[in-house]
């Protein structure tokens, strides 16, 4: 079914003023990856009260500096073991009658229940169906590839269609948590106290590793170890710190200097102060973009079209196939002007004339997708 077909009054242009986002998830990445959206909410409907629907209280953290963002609602997880609290939740979302409710994932049951159960004047979603149970649907063909750009795909497609306005397309915004000042000057502090008196040198890169990852996207304790062996043998003047996951032990052995926190912001506001990060496909590494530093995301099994970290510089390295060495080398070579033997700690972006033609093309290749910065 083509869903431009549908008959549906105007989205209206002006007069939105109530916008919820409905994105019960409580994962990391996936509440980041929201953070565009946002701002592209931000910047259509300017002065607009957002409030989003997730699940958990890292969403809570994400948003705490967003001052179009009013309500953060944190429904339990594994609601329906919580059924009291899960519902009178719900019930009390319900009580506002929104201007324009927003489910911005593709094949959500959950979120889709939830933005028909809630009041919106205007409801968008993905779906090719013929009674989607939306005033506002968007044909799925129309969401794109990467995750981060799918709900602004959503929102423009519909502006355009059931508008009429035609908004810049060639822009994305990028992830961002609004780290403030005050946070990034807090994280700066500790990084130096981390590293002893003696590494607190200007030629001296700081990278942060973070080794964690869920399933078959985690790297062994063995292959990064060849990995830093390899990174360390191009850069003996880098310094090294390990970012330590949530369950609070180090997955590189206790090797190298190490910074734990749970909180998300913290962590955010400690990577912000170095030059680089490294990390496998993970939430670690959407929260390392969106607090602005340039991140290398190591994809050995997921689809990086989809979710490949971009902006800042940062790229995603395939490494199917791969050895540890070879992935430590491409990662120095795509940062020429940060990564070699005393080299200026600059946070220099990369050098993405390594290109791949396409995502699915041979493994191993370390470049961009072409999105905007």
């Amino acid at each position: 079914m083509n869903t431009s077909s549908v008959s549906a009054a105007p989205l209206a242009r002006k007069g939105i003023y109530r916008i919820l986002v409905c994105r019960p998830n409580h994962r990391l990445g996936n509440t980041i990856l929201l953070t565009p959206l946002i701002q592209e909410l931000e910047r259509l409907y300017a002065g607009a009260e957002i409030d989003i629907l997730s699940e958990g209280d890292i969403a809570e953290e994400v948003f705490s500096t967003f001052f179009s963002v009013k309500n953060v609602y944190c429904l339990p997880r594994r609601g329906f073991k919580h059924p009291v609290a899960f519902l009178s939740m719900l019930l009390g979302i319900r009580k506002t009658q929104y201007d324009l409710i927003i489910d911005p994932v593709l094949s959500s049951g959950f979120s889709r229940a939830m933005t028909r159960y809630l009041r919106g004047r205007y409801t968008l979603g993905f779906s090719d169906e013929a009674k989607p149970g939306l005033t506002h649907p968007v044909p799925t063909a129309a969401a794109g590839h990467h995750m981060a750009q799918r709900p602004i795909n959503l929102l423009r497609w519909a502006r355009a269609h059931y508008s009429g306005v035609v908004d810049d397309t060639s822009h994305y915004p990028s992830l961002d948590i609004r780290l403030t000042d005050e946070e990034r000057a807090q994280g700066r502090a500790v990084v130096n106290q981390l590293l002893q008196e003696s590494q607190q040198h200007a030629s001296r890169p700081v990278i942060g590793i973070f080794a964690n990852a869920t399933g078959a996207k985690r790297y062994s304790e063995t292959w990064w170890g060849e990995f830093i062996t390899a990174f360390k043998d191009m850069n003996p003047n880098a310094n090294l710190l390990e970012l330590i996951p949530a369950h609070g032990h180090s997955m590189l052995g206790g090797a190298w200097t190490g910074y734990y926190s749970t909180d998300i912001r913290r962590m955010g506001a400690v990577m912000a102060n170095m030059d680089l990060m490294i990390t496998a496909d993970c939430g670690v590494m959407h929260l390392a973009v969106a607090s602005k530093v340039p991140t290398v995301g190591m994809f050995c099994v997921t689809d990086a079209s989809v979710y490949a970290p971009y902006g800042m510089g940062s790229c995603p390295l395939l490494t199917q196939g791969m050895s540890a060495r070879d992935a430590a080398l491409q990662v120095v070579r795509a940062f020429p002007a940060l990564l070699r033997e005393g080299g200026g700690a600059g946070g220099a972006a990369a050098d993405l004339s390594l290109n791949w033609a396409d995502v699915g093309g041979h493994p191993g290749n370390l470049g961009h997708l072409g999105l905007s910065h």
